[in-house]
């Protein structure tokens, strides 16, 4: 039996991301280029391009993972996390949501991230205090000026000691820390690190 036929038996003859019965084809998982069933889904042609070009995703479109996630097939367990990531990463919570209750296997989840860049050494974001010291999560910083705490009625005054700092991933200007039992945000150019 022809890989074809295969998927076309298993989805019912039905795209398996969306439910659409036509213009179905073969779609061969990346990065592997078997023409197996276990490699492969049958997927409609706008599933289909949509996947391969994602400046076209009509984010309507793809609500229907919410029911193709729960597939046990891991081909489509593996589609559908990708794209649930993608419209998750373009700002959709309902995306961000599904991909969170989605239960992936080791092997099944090795193969969905396979494709994601992996973050280089260049690409961390590296956070500074005001002398040029590298920070980390769990040092202590010490405040070089006082602070007005927005939202509060207190001020955080020069020569603090704000222990247990947590960094901001997205943004290298800012730390976390408790002061005076709040924990605020603090610009990293107003900190020095603790010896």
């Amino acid at each position: 039996m022809s890989t074809k036929k295969a998927l076309h038996s298993r989805s019912e003859s039905k795209c398996e991301l969306c439910g659409a019965s036509d213009d179905l084809n073969v779609y061969n998982i990346p990065p592997t280029s078997a023409d197996t069933v276990d490699d492969s889904i049958l997927a409609c042609a706008t599933c289909t391009g949509q996947i391969e070009d994602p400046e076209t995703i009509d984010v309507h479109h793809w609500r229907c993972l919410n029911d193709s996630m729960w597939s046990q097939v891991p081909a489509v367990q593996v589609v559908a996390w990708r794209m649930l990531k993608l419209l998750g990463s373009k700002g959709e919570a309902w995306a961000q949501d599904a991909l969170d209750m989605m239960y992936l296997d080791d092997e099944t989840k090795a193969w969905a991230q396979a494709l994601e860049p992996v973050a280089s050494d260049e690409d961390a974001v590296v956070h500074l205090d005001s002398n040029g010291a590298v920070l980390a999560t769990g040092d202590t910083v010490t405040l070089i000026k006082d602070l007005d705490v927005k939202g509060t009625s207190f001020v955080a005054k020069r020569g603090t000691a704000v222990r247990g700092i947590a960094l901001v991933d997205s943004n290298p200007e800012h730390i976390e820390g408790r002061v005076n039992g709040t924990r605020i945000v603090i610009l990293t150019k107003f900190v020095k690190k603790a010896v």
